[in-house]
């Protein structure tokens, strides 16, 4: 989840102000770029339980990677975060999953660099605190409560509202991580097709990026667990929204979704006042309750954007949301598969036409079952496993038409695609057998 951004303090009035600054992030293609993030558990070495914030855990490891030379954010006087100059960020999930959000690169091989320099500081910085971390989309043995809460404001306002939505959203909060790829979009028509291709893609991703089989050391029955949580967290603001695929969609139909989504705080002169389930929609006319006097600024809609969590988020750019953590290959292939994809005009065509044909009722029961099934999951009466191998060629051909010697970083999960056993499915398989059932050794197994 985002730091807190700088607030801009023009009063908004109308959903078209925010579709105006949604359209304001359109691009000329020369001028896209690539931004990686991912979330990574940490562990202590001696006994593999999660670190808390203090005694040489999460705190120390922002101070020491703010010793080389990144300026920290700070949350009622604690570090919660890090930037750098050159764009980059170091952010905390709710419990403690050590995010880094790249800067925007023009191309993959940047993206690698970036990546390696990231995982060199956390070495160097966790090395000595005796510390670990580990790609995965679910903590593999950690119970909620044995998980930290970092002392970060809006956590303590989701915190107290997520159960009151959904019984899984603490879980989503404390024992998941992600990858995640943001990518830039032309015009409004442009970012209508990326966002309903990579929207019915994303069940598509949760398969190949599954790697979350294991619940407090045990199968879950789930390929994905991570993904599975995300069915039943917040309905409000979560999943495939219908009305990306209606006739008419744009900029000014996501802003009115946007400010129907029930808001969870404001901010103001460095506070967060607990809004939850509050309308943002009747915060710019009425105000609020509990905050008279205060007036909705485009910067509340800008914060208020970054609690929608749909599979796709839509801001100044589109986020791709749908997949686990991985290791440092899965990382790169992530940002490889989406570009692929997306940054290619014929490719782009070819992945909306082998989608075009599925209905919004498909794609919601394969979102259900891709957790699951991961590659056995079908749609349309194809395989996942057949649609991976078609979409991946389809993301092989737009990468090699950049130019750039991008395609190699496709090669994971051209080796899932093809075997059909995702990184999940050799999880359960150590599990069963060289691990004996110690469900811990898969931290050791995916640390980065």
């Amino acid at each position: 989840m985002s730091n807190p951004g700088q607030a801009d303090p023009t009063p908004i009035t109308s959903a078209r102000q925010l579709a105006d600054w949604f359209a304001s992030g359109s691009k000329t293609k020369a001028d896209w770029r690539i931004g990686t993030e991912h979330e990574k558990f940490g562990f202590r070495r001696h006994d593999l339980t999660p670190p808390d914030y203090e005694h040489q855990g999460i705190e120390a490891m922002l101070e020491g990677i703010m010793a080389k030379g990144w300026e920290p954010i700070r949350d009622k006087g604690k570090v919660i975060g890090l930037t750098s100059a050159g764009g980059a960020s170091v952010s905390l999930e709710p419990g403690g999953q050590f995010e880094l959000s790249g800067a925007p690169m023009r191309d993959l091989h940047g993206t690698r660099l970036e990546l390696a320099a990231h995982l060199r500081d956390v070495h160097e910085v966790a090395g000595p605190l005796g510390l670990g971390f580990a790609g995965l989309g679910f903590h593999p043995v950690a119970r909620r409560e044995d998980m930290s809460w970092m002392p970060k404001s809006r956590y303590a306002i989701m915190r107290r509202y997520m159960p009151t939505k959904g019984s899984l959203g603490l879980d989503m909060m404390l024992r998941t991580s992600t990858v995640q790829v943001n990518l830039d979009f032309g015009e409004e028509a442009d970012m209508v097709e990326k966002l309903r291709v990579s929207l019915a893609l994303q069940p598509l991703a949760t398969a190949l990026f599954a790697s979350s089989p294991l619940r407090e050391g045990k199968p879950s029955g789930y390929k994905s667990l991570r993904g599975h949580v995300w069915s039943d967290t917040d309905p409000d603001r979560t999943g495939i929204p219908a009305l990306v695929f209606e006739d008419g969609f744009g900029f000014e139909r996501f802003a009115e979704y946007a400010i129907d989504v029930p808001m969870y705080f404001v901010a103001r002169e460095g506070a967060l006042h607990d809004v939850a389930g509050q309308s943002f929609r009747r915060f710019m006319s009425r105000g609020l309750d509990g905050l008279p006097g205060i007036e909705a600024t485009m910067g509340d809609v800008a914060d208020h954007v970054t609690t929608i969590f749909t599979e796709v988020r839509l801001k100044k750019f589109l986020e791709m949301r749908g997949s686990d953590s991985g290791n440092a290959a899965m990382l790169l292939a992530e940002p490889a598969f989406w570009v692929g994809l997306l940054y290619d005009d014929a490719a782009q065509k070819a992945a909306r036409a082998l989608t075009r044909g599925w209905t919004v009722p498909e794609m919601h029961a394969l979102r259900a079952d891709a957790p699951r099934l991961a590659l056995e999951a079908s749609i349309g009466g194809r395989s996942l496993r057949d649609v991976a191998l078609d979409v991946l060629a389809i993301a092989e051909g737009g990468l090699k038409a950049r130019g750039l010697g991008e395609e190699a970083y496709l090669a994971p999960l051209w080796e899932i695609a093809h075997s059909g056993q995702t990184q999940a499915d050799r999880i359960l398989t150590l599990y069963e057998k060289a691990w004996g059932g110690d469900a811990g050794q898969a931290l050791l197994f995916a640390e980065l």
